[in-house]
């Protein structure tokens, strides 16, 4: 058997013991040579054999292990399940010894029975056996395996935080590298010879009045000169020189330019300024340095020139709309010039626009994109392009819109990029600086426009003859108005009837409501207009026809009219003939026996006619007194117009007064009517009354002009006619008359009746409800029917009917009466049988008594007070037909805060039920029986009064502590007899209280009682001799107030702890009293955790907790470190005041070329200065490297390594080597810091120290 068969990824076979026992099962084949290194004798191969104990032909060693294993298994699970389950320390240790026998005996045993691949050495087995023995130490005691500090430590690979002295989280990584202590370095470079450039920037320079001198820069790079000549050439003769900076204006010019660069070498050029005076062309001739060579020039050519400048020629300042603007701007400059103006309209800017400006056939070097060096050949010398020439702009635009214009140029640009900015002056306030900007202001005036308005070819204006009119002239508005243009201008044309010549005619006006007055009959035709600036325009209607009509004049005829009978007079006729303008108004009086009487006529034609008739005799005078027209006022008549007269007597007449519709009449009654007269006295009139075709014939004698006709009682029932036939006056002419009435009688009077219900005149109802009594009614409807409440004494009662069966609506009970009853048109009769009706009403249900007590006048009863929770009812007795239902609200007011309202409702057969009180709040209760219904009524809503109960619900006393589950540490050494903790109680005073005191270690509470307490408020002396070293819990039980109220509770959720322990102490773990930013500052802690540190860091009290002994805090920034006091979990607000005090010290730094990369080029042999600036506690000891500079490919390498010492903050040294310069290492009086690794030097580095 070669070995148990495994898979690819299995175990390795179960290795063989020997050779011998390998090949006893095999075939035997030929002869094998055997290895020198096996030849041994049986005996020892048989001592050193190591089989199995168990064969593996009876048990193969695969299963070996797995039963060792499961076995292992089993013996671990048993070993915690005791553990689990030990009772004390002695059971633990018992179980401790017990199984270390059992592991021993199994891993040693194990080992005996020599089973492959658990077979170990006995140094293996021993370390085993002591992992076991801890196992067993860690579980048997119950120590707990610090899991968490191993989570902790793992965590802490991937967020390293730590709480620093000003208790934040901070990196420790970040604090002790930090990068920002060690900042700037220096490159040096090695120049070539230097080098000079006039005006290298393309400054544009310029000289006016106000620039009288320019400076001109000459750029000098790595060069110091004594020397500088530059040529000149004049603009206007072209005639050159040589100018030669003298020594002393050149040293001056180079601190100048020292001082501008603030003194520092790394600047790579410096810039001389030359003041100028002269307008030329400027080129650098020569350039000598102090070793008296010449500086390399490089050609750039600077023109200095006159400032550009504009100007606006001055227009007129009043235009009108429509015009052209006209202005001419004036530029003068070095050409190719450039203007920039705006224009604002009425203060809106209305854009800005741009004109490049230059003079024919111009040839410049300005014109090029890109200027060059040279503005200028020495042969062929023509620099005429430079010279300053003077343009005139015209701008001529539309002036469509009018009001305020300006026109400002703001900006001048010259060939050479000089700039004349005048828009700085335009926004100053100031007239003064506004004075220095060319502009231009005008006004653009409308123009105005004038019609006639109400007057045209159709529509003529008329007035009277010699008098004035308005002539009706209209100014149209126009864009932003003309008003204020005045005075204005018109002119017109005259042409009268009498001359058919038109007449021109010219007037002003102030202002535009000013008018003209004209009275000529004849045409007015407008023809011009113009304001104070501008012409206008003429609109339609232009023309108006004035017209002076004729005074109005009067025509009067007439004839008399007669009377045939008496042939007298009895009117005039009369006949007006008018002259004038329609309508009319005549003014006549008529005089007569009773007065003068003034009348007015409208007379809309030219004719009219007028009948003076009058009805009554007398004498009659008509005077016309005056006519007016549409035109003319009133025109007198007196003396144009008769006077008529006549004397009138007009025929006998009579006629019936008053409506001629049909009379009514009722049964049994006459009828009157009136009749007036005409005539004179006396008169007899002769009347007919006609009936069913008979006619009674009467006659009445009167003297006066009135009379009244009275019939007989009229007791048949039909129409009568009642008709004047004829009359006789005193002339004796009579005269027949027409004129009649109707008169309708009636056959019998109107009658009034109380119905039956239920065959009688009685009748019971619900109370509040409508009970209609039945009438009988006879006689033309309506029917207005007076009656009373007999009973009540009350006024009478008006109604009207429009059914002879009607029903009379009534809600009061009583004994009602019929007085009177009148129908359309008579007064009727009442039965006097069934004239009184009963009305009465069946008793409402109602409460009799609350409690026994009879309800009084105001409804209301009062209970005594009682307390919250406890049981109360109160009884009522009811009166009605039962069964009842009674709704009631019961409102609760509470003591503070809003109230609530319940509605509720009970039912019962009988007259007497009980209503339960609640007392489960306390307040004031109120219950307003509102609603009361039995089996006939449902409520009375007209009971605005009913019965109210009150009560008044006492709510139970409470006691709590104002901090429930608030801890109160007392110390052991305060030797104070009693402590205080305050508690709040509600309810009325004196209250009396019960609390329970429980030690944890009694499981007996002791009670204390308190009474008398006169406050809400006390403070609750717990006695020392209650109190003993470790935890109390305090309780409230019982609380009685002074109303008797109690409230009693089994838990009181408000307990508060009582901790009576001693103060915990600190110790620094180090001796040492300064420290770095960056270091931890350790303490030992000794008491129970947790633990609150007090401490002062930077003048700031600061509180920090610890959960276990120790106390760490890395130093994150510099100050002062004071640990103030201490405290800890048992001692509660005990502290142990102490005074350890730690300095912080800040990490050094140091700073090259304040903190920046500076580079400095040099000539070869020259000296660049590296200044070093240090931060911390001197003296600073420092290293630092000089590296080649970096090129681009090639990594920079390090030449040089130096360490250097300095006393004070600053340090300057000087080199003359090329390279990059820079510290890697600092160190000051406390701390250090280092940038980098060790650092590799090349072969050529050296360090020197």
């Amino acid at each position: 058997m070669n070995g148990t068969p495994r898979l690819r990824s299995a175990f390795p076979q179960t290795p063989q013991t020997t050779q011998r026992l390998k090949q006893q099962y095999q075939t035997p084949t030929k002869a094998r040579p055997r290895p020198s290194n096996e030849l041994k004798s049986p005996t020892k191969a048989a001592q050193n054999g190591d089989t199995p104990l168990v064969p593996t032909q009876l048990i193969d060693a695969p299963s070996q292990r797995l039963y060792v294993v499961t076995l292992y298994v089993a013996i671990n699970a048993w070993k915690v399940y005791e553990s689990w389950t030990a009772s004390d320390d002695l059971d633990s240790t018992w179980l401790f010894l017990k199984w270390i026998f059992i592991d021993g005996g199994f891993l040693f045993g194990v080992q005996a029975l020599r089973i492959p691949w658990i077979e170990w050495s006995f140094a293996t087995t021993l370390a085993v056996f002591l992992i076991h023995v801890a196992g067993n130490v860690f579980l048997m005691f119950r120590i707990p395996i610090p899991v968490a500090a191993w989570i902790s430590g793992f965590f802490k690979l991937f967020w390293d935080r730590e709480i620093s002295i000003s208790e934040r989280h901070v990196k420790p990584g970040d604090i002790i590298h930090n990068a920002s202590l060690i900042l700037g370095k220096q490159i040096v470079h090695i120049l070539p010879e230097g080098s000079a450039i006039l005006n290298p920037d393309r400054i544009p320079l310029c000289l006016d009045a106000h620039h009288t001198s320019v400076e001109l820069p000459i750029r000098v790079n790595q060069t110091d000169p004594i020397l500088i000549e530059l040529l000149h050439i004049d603009l206007d003769t072209q005639k050159n020189e040589t100018i030669s900076i003298p020594s002393r204006q050149l040293k001056q010019m180079k601190r100048q330019a020292e001082k501008q660069n603030g003194g520092s070498r790394s600047i790579q050029h410096r810039d001389l300024l030359l003041p100028v005076k002269k307008t030329g062309l400027y080129r650098l001739q020569r350039v000598v340095d102090e070793s008296k060579l010449d500086v390399h020039m490089r050609t750039s050519d600077s023109v200095v020139v006159s400032c550009p400048k504009a100007l606006i020629k001055q227009s007129p300042v009043h235009k009108c709309k429509g015009e052209l603007s006209n202005l001419i701007l004036e530029v003068e400059g070095t050409p190719p010039l450039k203007i920039k103006y705006s224009r604002q309209v009425n203060q809106r800017e209305r854009g800005i626009s741009f004109q490049n400006i230059q003079p024919d056939g111009l040839n410049s070097p300005l014109l090029s994109q890109k200027t060059p060096a040279a503005l200028f050949n020495p042969k062929q010398l023509d620099i005429s392009w430079a010279q300053s020439q003077k343009i005139e702009v015209p701008l001529n635009e539309s002036l469509n819109v009018g009001g305020e214009w300006i026109y400002a140029i703001e900006e001048v640009h010259d060939g050479c990029g000089n700039v004349a900015n005048y828009s700085i002056y335009l926004d100053e306030s100031d007239r003064v600086s506004k004075a220095l900007a060319p502009l231009q202001q005008f006004s653009v005036h409308e123009r105005p426009r004038l019609s006639l308005t109400g007057c045209n070819d159709r529509n003529f204006l008329q007035t009277a003859r010699g008098e004035y009119i308005d002539l009706p002239t209209n100014f149209h508005p126009s864009g932003q108005g003309y008003s204020q243009d005045g005075p204005f201008t018109f002119s017109y044309s005259f042409n009268g009837i009498e001359n058919g010549t038109p007449k021109p005619r010219q007037l002003s006006i102030k202002d535009l409501n000013q008018k003209t007055q004209i009275k000529e009959q004849g045409w007015y035709t407008l023809s011009s207009v113009s304001s104070q600036f501008c012409s206008g325009e003429i609109l339609e209607p232009s023309s108006c026809y004035l017209h002076n009509p004729p005074e109005p004049e009067l025509a009067v005829k007439y004839e008399k009219i007669f009377d045939k009978c008496a042939n007298n007079s009895v009117g005039l006729l009369v006949d007006l003939d008018l002259t004038g303008s329609p309508p009319f108004r005549l003014r006549y009086t008529i005089e007569h026996s009773k007065g003068v009487e003034t009348k007015s006529q409208v007379i809309e034609g030219l004719r009219n006619q007028l009948d003076f008739t009058p009805k009554e005799a007398g004498f009659y005078r008509y005077r016309f007194l005056d006519i007016s027209d549409a035109v003319y006022g009133p025109r007198s008549l007196k003396d144009s117009t008769p006077v008529l007269e006549q004397d009138v007597k007009p025929p006998a007449s009579a006629r019936f007064i008053g409506s001629r519709d049909v009379r009514k009449a009722c049964f049994g009654e006459p009828v009157s009517a009136d009749v007036s007269f005409i005539g004179e006295s006396p008169w007899t009139l002769q009347y007919e009354l006609i009936h069913n075709g008979k006619r009674t014939k009467h006659t009445l004698q009167s003297e006066d002009a009135m009379a009244t006709i009275t019939t007989d009682q009229l007791m048949s029932g039909g129409e009568y006619t009642l008709t004047l036939t004829s009359i006789q006056d005193r002339s004796n002419c009579k005269r027949l008359l027409k004129d009649s009435v109707r008169i309708d009688a009636r056959s019998k009077p109107p009658h009034v009746a109380f119905g039956h219900i239920d065959k009688k005149r009685d009748v019971s109802a619900l109370q509040g409800s409508k009970v209609e009594i039945p009438l009988r009614l006879s006689g033309e409807r309506p029917w207005t029917v007076k009656y009373k409440n007999a009973d009540t004494d009350s006024h009478l009662v008006e109604k009207t009917f429009w059914e002879a069966n009607s029903k009379l609506s009534v809600d009061q009970e009583g004994r009602y009466e019929l007085v009177e009853v009148s129908d359309a048109s008579c007064v009727g009769t009442i039965d006097p049988s069934a004239n009184i009706f009963k009305v009465s009403w069946i008793p409402l249900p109602r409460i009799l008594s609350v409690d026994n007590v009879a309800i009084g006048e105001n409804r209301k009863i009062s209970r005594p007070d009682i307390c919250q929770g406890d049981d109360d009812s109160l009884e009522l007795r009811l009166s009605g037909n039962p069964p009842y239902t009674v709704r009631y609200e019961q409102q609760r007011k509470a003591i503070s805060g809003s109230s609530s309202v319940r509605i509720q409702s009970l039912r019962t057969a009988l007259g007497a039920t009980t209503v339960e009180m609640d007392t489960s709040d306390p307040g004031i209760y109120t219950y307003r029986f509102t609603e009361i219904s039995d089996n006939l009524y449902d409520n009375d809503p007209r009971n605005q009064n009913p019965v109210v109960v009150t009560q008044r619900v006492n709510a139970l006393p409470s006691a709590k502590f104002d901090s429930p589950g608030h801890i109160y540490g007392f110390c052991k050494e305060d030797s104070s007899g009693e402590e205080y903790i305050p508690i709040t109680l509600t309810g009325v005073p004196p209250f009396s209280l019960e609390v329970s005191i429980k030690h944890h270690s009694n499981s007996k509470s002791e009670t204390v009682s308190i009474p008398n307490i006169n406050s809400n408020r006390h403070n609750l002396a717990i006695p020392r001799r209650h109190l003993d070293l470790g935890q109390h819990v305090v309780n409230i039980q019982k609380v009685r107030d002074g109303r008797g109220c109690q409230w009693t509770t089994e838990v009181d959720v408000s307990s508060v702890r009582i901790s009576v322990s001693d103060v915990p102490t600190i110790i620094p773990l180090e001796s040492k009293t300064d420290y770095c930013v960056g270091e931890r500052v350790s303490f030992s802690l000794s008491g129970t955790a947790p633990f609150e540190i007090f401490y002062t860091f930077d003048d700031a009290q600061r509180k920090a907790k610890s959960h276990d002994t120790n106390f760490r805090r890395i130093a994150e920034r510099p100050g002062e470190f004071t640990i103030n006091a201490v405290s800890d979990g048992a001692s509660g607000k005990c502290k142990a005041h102490k005074n350890i005090s730690k300095i912080i010290h800040p990490m050094p730094s140091v700073k090259i070329s304040k903190g920046q990369v500076s580079v400095v080029d040099i000539h070869e042999g020259g000296e660049a200065e590296i200044h070093f600036e240090f931060w911390g506690t001197p003296p600073f000891e420092f290293t630092y490297i000089r590296s080649s500079n970096a090129r681009k490919g090639k990594k920079a390498e390090v030449l040089d390594i130096k360490h250097d010492i300095s006393y004070d903050h600053v340090k300057t040294i000087s080199t003359s080597d090329e390279g990059t310069y820079e510290v890697v290492a600092i160190k000051d009086k406390y701390c250090s810091f280092s940038s980098q690794q060790p650092i590799g030097k090349s072969n050529k580095a050296t360090t020197r120290s």
